[in-house]
C-alpha cells in the first residue's frame, strides 16, 4: 500500500487499519478519525453484546442498549478488575473446568468444547486454550491474582499488524525486514502477556527462533508466577498463615528457588554474548524498565562495558514494578551503560492490544484503532480538548471477539491538540504516567458511571464460576 494513498478507515473492517503505515496513520488530525472510531464502536457494541455473556449482562443492568456516541460507552466499560475476577479457589484447587467456564462469558468463543485433558496447572490449562484456537495470556500478578485476557487467533492478523507498525514507528526500523540480532531480559516462553508476545512476534523480528537470546532460557511459569503474587500479597496483609496451597505448586517453587541460584550464571552467558560477542555490532536490547536497570547495576558492579555500534537500539517499558529502590536517573543510568544514546519505548497494557509509540518529544501517540477516553474521579468523561489528567479508559476496536472496553488503573495527561513538535498527530500522553494503586492509600477503586448497584451487581455475576 502506497503511503501517498487516499485514507479509507473503514469502520466494517477495523482489523484492516492497522495495515496501513504509521506514517498514514499518525498523520490523521483527531476530526478525521473520530466519525469511524463511533461508527466502529457502536458495530463493535451492537455485534458483541448478543455474543458475549458478561457485556450483555452489564449493559441490561446499566440500562445500555446503544452506542451512538464515544461516551455513551463508559457505563458498559469493564473495570479491568473483571479480568482477574474469578474465585482464587479455583487456581488453588485445580478446578478448571469452572475457571473455562468463567472465562467464557468474556468471549464469544465456546469455551465448552474446548478439550481440558491433562489440565492440572494455570500453563497446561492455557495451553488447552491455545490449542482450541485462543491466544490467552495474563498479567504479572502483582496484585496476588493473574488477569486473563481471552484474545483469540481471531485477533491474530490485525494484532501482528498493529505490533510491527507501531515498532517501526518506536524505533525508526521495520524489523520485518532489517534483521537485528535481539536481546531480550525476559524468559524464553510462557503465557504471561509480554513473554508470550515475545515468542510470538520476536521470532519473526528476530530472524528465526535460534535468533532470539533471552536472559533466561527457559519458561515462565504461570503458576509460580501465580503463587509469588499469592504469597506478597499475603504477606503484606499478614495472613500467609492462611493459605491454601496445593503441595505440587510448593514443589515447584522449590525448583524455582533452586533454579534463580543460576541467576548470575545466566547473567554472566547473557553479558558474555552480549558485550562480548557483539562488540562493535548493531544490536536490539529489550525488557522492562525495571530489569534493565538492575541489569545495568549489576553489569556496572562486575566491571562489563558495553560498546555497540551507534545505531543500536534499546527498548524499555513496563515501569519499574517490584523496583522500589529504582534510582531515579535510571534513564542516564541505562544510556550510560549501554552506550546507546536513546531510548525507545512503546506504552501499552495486556488488556489492550494497540500499543502508543513514544515521539522523540516525549509523548506517546494513540493510533485510530484504540480509543481514548478520560475519566475524573467519579468516571465522568472529561473534555476531549486541551490537555486533561485523569484515569485512563480504552477502547480496543481491534477485539473481534471479545469487549474491548476497559477503564484502567493508570493516571495519564492527555494532550487533545495536534500540535506535537514531532510531526505526529492524534492524542497523546504525557510519559509520567501513574498507577492509582502506587498512589496514597493504595485505593485502586473505581467509581462506576451510571448505577453503582448494577455494576456492583455484575461484578458479582461475573465473579460467579
Amino acid at each position: 500500500m502506497s503511503r501517498t494513498s487516499a485514507v479509507s478507515l473503514d469502520p466494517a473492517n477495523v482489523a484492516s487499519w492497522a495495515e496501513y503505515p504509521f506514517e498514514v496513520l499518525l498523520a490523521l488530525p483527531l476530526a478525521e478519525v473520530e466519525e469511524p472510531q463511533r461508527v466502529a464502536l457502536a458495530r463493535a457494541f451492537e455485534t458483541l453484546r448478543p455474543t458475549v455473556a458478561a457485556l450483555d449482562k452489564l449493559a441490561a443492568r446499566q440500562g445500555v442498549d446503544r452506542v451512538d456516541a464515544i461516551d455513551d460507552v463508559i457505563p458498559v466499560l469493564f473495570d479491568h478488575r473483571v479480568y482477574k475476577s474469578y474465585p482464587l479457589s479455583l487456581i488453588e484447587k485445580r478446578q478448571f473446568p469452572r475457571l473455562t467456564a468463567w472465562l467464557d462469558r468474556l468471549t464469544r468463543h465456546d469455551l465448552t468444547q474446548a478439550s481440558l485433558d491433562g489440565a492440572n496447572s494455570v500453563d497446561s490449562w492455557l495451553d488447552r486454550l491455545d490449542e482450541h484456537g485462543m491466544i490467552v495470556g495474563h498479567s504479572t500478578g502483582t496484585t496476588g491474582k493473574l488477569s486473563f485476557i481471552p484474545r483469540s487467533r481471531t485477533e491474530w492478523p490485525a494484532w501482528k499488524a498493529a505490533y510491527f507498525s507501531v515498532l517501526h514507528a518506536a524505533t525508526g526500523v521495520d524489523t520485518r525486514t532489517v534483521r537485528i540480532p535481539s536481546f531480550a531480559t525476559g524468559h524464553r516462553s510462557g503465557h504471561q502477556m509480554m513473554t508470550k508476545m515475545g515468542r510470538l512476534f520476536a521470532q519473526e523480528q528476530a530472524g528465526g527462533e535460534a535468533a532470539r537470546r533471552t536472559l533466561h532460557d527457559y519458561a515462565l511459569s504461570s503458576d509460580l508466577l501465580s503463587l509469588a503474587g499469592r504469597l506478597q500479597a499475603a504477606e503484606e496483609r499478614g495472613e500467609l498463615d492462611e493459605l491454601q496451597i496445593d503441595p505440587r505448586i510448593l514443589d515447584e517453587r522449590k525448583q524455582l528457588i533452586e533454579a534463580s541460584r543460576h541467576r548470575d550464571d545466566d547473567l554472566r552467558r547473557w553479558f558474555a554474548e552480549l558485550a562480548e560477542e557483539f562488540r562493535g555490532q548493531r544490536v536490539r536490547i529489550g525488557g522492562t524498565s525495571a530489569d534493565l536497570v538492575r541489569i545495568a547495576l549489576k553489569g556496572r558492579e562486575a566491571g562489563i562495558v558495553c560498546d555497540f555500534a551507534p545505531d543500536s537500539i534499546l527498548m524499555a517499558g513496563g515501569g519499574m514494578k517490584g523496583f522500589k529502590d529504582a534510582p531515579s536517573n535510571w534513564e542516564e543510568l541505562l544510556k550510560d551503560f549501554f552506550g546507546i544514546d536513546r531510548i525507545r519505548s512503546m506504552y501499552g497494557m495486556s488488556e489492550c492490544m494497540g500499543t502508543a509509540p513514544l515521539c522523540e518529544m516525549g509523548f506517546f501517540h494513540l493510533l485510530p484503532y484504540t480509543i481514548p477516553i478520560l475519566l475524573d474521579a467519579d468516571a465522568r468523561p472529561l473534555p476531549r480538548q486541551g490537555v486533561q489528567t485523569g484515569r485512563l479508559a480504552l477502547f480496543d476496536l481491534l477485539a473481534e471477539t471479545y469487549w474491548g472496553g476497559f477503564i484502567s488503573g493508570d493516571r495519564v495527561t492527555m494532550h487533545w491538540d495536534e500540535d506535537c513538535q514531532c510531526g505526529w498527530k492524534g492524542p497523546r500522553i504525557e510519559r509520567h504516567i501513574v498507577r492509582f494503586g502506587e498512589l496514597d492509600g493504595g485505593d485502586d477503586k473505581i467509581t462506576c458511571a451510571g448505577t453503582a448497584k448494577a455494576y456492583n451487581d455484575f461484578m458479582d455475576y461475573v465473579s460467579e464460576a
